[in-house]
């Protein structure tokens, strides 16, 4: 839970005021291939991401896995339509390695959210990034050549590309692993 107390101080929450939001969280511990959301079900909590890394992907007309994103440590992760419409997700959200997370029911965030105007700015500013990159991902994949993204990448996401097997990557950018490697030699 240091970690999660940590990162609450470094956003300008107090000692007292990160434990307090901390303690609302509950760890949990994730093996490789365990799932923390599953595609048709609902998903009912905000996690923070500790340790490990977490893939969200789901299951194209051919049963082949398309990844959309990786989450490294010190993000938080949903399926945000489902988390907060309360309807089934479209992607499952799975363990690539031995993950810790902590999570947070929707009832208990919204009573942070009510009862603390700073977490309520905290959770509006989430929001509002996360739906800032899927607007962002969702224009690069439509109007950038698959070099393009990669080269975005690099630079942007740097930590993805050394910590995250290339297979997953190639599938981020809507490109196959023989592609990427090709990219990879060419830049």
């Amino acid at each position: 839970m240091d970690n999660l107390v940590k990162y609450f101080q470094n956003l300008g929450f107090t000692v007292d005021e990160a434990t307090t939001l901390a303690s609302a969280f509950h760890g949990k511990e994730l093996n490789k291939g365990d799932f923390f959301v599953e595609a048709n079900k609902i998903s009912r909590s905000l996690a923070f991401l500790e340790s490990g890394q977490l893939q969200y992907y789901f299951l194209d007309d051919n049963g082949e896995e398309r990844t959309t994103y990786i989450s490294l440590p010190n993000t938080f992760v949903t399926s945000l339509l489902s988390f907060l419409h309360e309807t089934p997700a479209n992607e499952n959200i799975r363990a690539l390695t031995r993950s810790k997370i902590w999570t947070i029911s929707k009832e208990d965030l919204m009573h942070l959210k009510n009862e603390n105007t700073k977490f309520k700015d905290f959770y509006i500013s989430l929001l509002e990034w996360q739906i800032c990159c899927i607007d962002k991902d969702r224009f690069d994949l439509i109007t950038l050549t698959a070099e393009q993204r990669y080269e975005k990448l690099v630079n942007e996401e740097p930590d993805l590309l050394q910590q995250v097997p290339l297979q997953y990557i190639a599938s981020m950018l809507g490109i196959t692993p023989r592609h990427l490697s090709r990219l990879r030699t060419k830049i």
